[in-house]
Protein backbone atom coordinates (compact mmCIF):
# COMPACT_ATOMS: atom_id res chain seq x y z
CA UNK A 1 0.00 0.00 0.00
CA UNK A 2 1.20 3.60 -0.68
CA UNK A 3 1.85 6.33 2.04
CA UNK A 4 -0.92 8.30 1.00
CA UNK A 5 -3.71 5.53 0.68
CA UNK A 6 -2.62 4.61 4.46
CA UNK A 7 -3.34 8.09 5.49
CA UNK A 8 -6.84 8.45 3.86
CA UNK A 9 -7.78 5.04 5.46
CA UNK A 10 -6.41 6.50 8.40
CA UNK A 11 -8.36 10.15 8.59
CA UNK A 12 -11.68 7.93 7.20
CA UNK A 13 -14.43 7.30 9.41
CA UNK A 14 -15.73 4.06 7.43
CA UNK A 15 -13.21 0.66 8.22
CA UNK A 16 -11.34 -0.55 5.36
CA UNK A 17 -10.02 -3.81 4.70
CA UNK A 18 -6.73 -3.77 5.71
CA UNK A 19 -4.36 -6.92 6.70
CA UNK A 20 -0.60 -7.15 7.68
CA UNK A 21 0.24 -10.80 7.27
CA UNK A 22 -3.07 -11.90 6.29
CA UNK A 23 -4.45 -10.47 9.56
CA UNK A 24 -6.84 -7.85 9.70
CA UNK A 25 -5.78 -4.39 11.11
CA UNK A 26 -6.82 -0.90 12.46
CA UNK A 27 -4.40 1.93 10.74
CA UNK A 28 -4.24 4.30 13.74
CA UNK A 29 -1.78 6.98 12.51
CA UNK A 30 1.21 6.93 9.56
CA UNK A 31 4.30 8.66 9.75
CA UNK A 32 5.31 10.60 6.50
CA UNK A 33 8.74 10.97 7.27
CA UNK A 34 9.43 7.55 8.33
CA UNK A 35 6.71 5.43 6.07
CA UNK A 36 5.67 3.96 9.08
CA UNK A 37 2.21 3.25 9.67
CA UNK A 38 1.00 2.34 13.72
CA UNK A 39 -1.46 -0.69 13.52
CA UNK A 40 -3.09 -3.05 15.82
CA UNK A 41 -5.04 -6.50 15.23
CA UNK A 42 -8.92 -5.79 14.95
CA UNK A 43 -8.98 -8.17 17.64
CA UNK A 44 -6.47 -7.30 19.65
CA UNK A 45 -5.97 -3.95 19.97
CA UNK A 46 -3.55 -3.47 23.14
CA UNK A 47 -1.39 -5.02 20.26
CA UNK A 48 -0.53 -1.88 18.77
CA UNK A 49 2.67 -1.86 16.63
CA UNK A 50 4.29 0.39 13.79
CA UNK A 51 4.93 -1.33 10.36
CA UNK A 52 6.49 -0.18 7.13
CA UNK A 53 3.16 1.06 4.96
CA UNK A 54 4.24 -1.15 2.47
CA UNK A 55 3.60 -4.03 4.07
CA UNK A 56 0.07 -3.43 4.30
CA UNK A 57 -2.15 -4.76 1.18
CA UNK A 58 -6.07 -3.15 0.94
CA UNK A 59 -8.61 -5.76 0.11
CA UNK A 60 -11.65 -5.18 -2.11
Amino acid sequence: MNKQRAKEIAASPVMANVTLNKVPVYIQHVDEETDMARVYPLDEPEREQSVPVDSLVEHH
